[in-house]
């Protein structure tokens, strides 16, 4: 029980941000739709005030490193808690754009190939190595916003690779700047909204203001909350409800982009907060503390 509820909630902070992926052309490829992102400006901020707008041409190239991590601790009742963190991995990635906003096409297309991929925990570091390589895609928007991730591991990659892997990559899709549809300059901020599902329907709102803009290179400040779509959890395959006593999910963090690339250039994004189940009865009770991270470096 405490296992299967680890796996799914330990997702509503990190990475089970996303549907189940679905076969496409390959035996190892999948393809993962990401929800929908819609912006809302709050304050345009102050003249100049332009679009802004992601269209890096294509065959652009760019080399960043991401870098993610989820602690994760979990108790029942008085019971102590239990460590289901999820190691510390950085990914290596070269990114190139194969298709670009046009009047034919409304997205840019980003291919990616992960180079070494290194962990400080060593049964996971063991692992990495058939899984260099490994591919992986990003369906983007002008604003910024991910519609959908194409993940094609090596043959050779461990199941533990793979799922890290993955991981890291679903929790860094719901953690990327999404601009809007109007002119915005300095100081301006809007929130972006997107709906998580992870054993359950969450709404994230995205808090995001314009520090910084220097031609194409602009940093961006990140308040991210959470906050769940209904009172009760209910568990998969008709297991029963559980009440939702608490849930807190917040954090925030910066990001720097440069709008004639795919990828963040920086950013450093932490998430965490806790949260507290209990069955109707109110006979078993359990209780979750989460932080996760993401980093992106060039």
């Amino acid at each position: 029980m405490a296992l299967s509820l680890t796996t799914l909630l330990a997702g509503c902070g990190n990475s089970a941000d996303g549907a189940a992926p679905t076969s496409t052309a390959t035996s190892t490829e999948v393809t993962v739709p990401v929800a929908a992102v819609t912006a809302v400006v709050l304050e345009p901020g102050a003249e100049p005030r332009s679009r802004i707008r992601l269209t890096p041409p294509v065959d652009t190239s760019q080399q960043v490193a991401l870098t993610t991590a989820s602690q994760v601790f979990q108790s029942i009742g008085d019971q102590p808690a239990q460590d289901f963190s999820t190691p510390e991995l950085t990914l290596p990635l070269t990114a190139r754009v194969s298709d670009a906003v046009s009047d034919a096409s409304p997205s840019s297309l980003v291919d990616l190939r992960i180079d070494d991929a290194t962990s400080p925990d060593a049964a996971l570091a063991a692992a990495l190595g058939p899984a260099r390589g490994s591919e992986a895609g990003l369906t983007m928007s002008p604003s910024g916003a991910v519609s959908a991730l194409r993940l094609d591991p090596t043959p050779d990659s461990a199941d533990i690779a793979r799922s890290a892997i993955e991981q890291a990559f679903y929790q860094a899709v719901y953690r990327m700047v999404s601009f809007p549809e109007e002119e915005i300059g300095v100081g301006g901020v809007w929130e972006i909204h997107q709906q998580v599902m992870s054993g359950m329907a969450l709404d994230q709102v995205a808090t995001a203001s314009l520090l910084e803009r220097d031609g194409d290179l602009l940093t961006v400040h990140l308040r991210i909350t959470q906050t769940p779509r209904e009172a009760t959890w209910a568990l998969p395959n008709g297991s029963g409800r559980l009440t939702i006593d608490r849930y807190e999910m917040t954090g925030e963090g910066t990001m720097t982009i440069d709008l004639g690339r795919p990828l963040p250039i920086a950013g450093d994004l932490t998430v965490g907060g806790e949260q507290a189940y209990s069955d109707p009865a109110g006979t078993t009770r359990l209780a979750q503390t989460l932080v996760d991270r993401v980093r992106w470096q060039s």
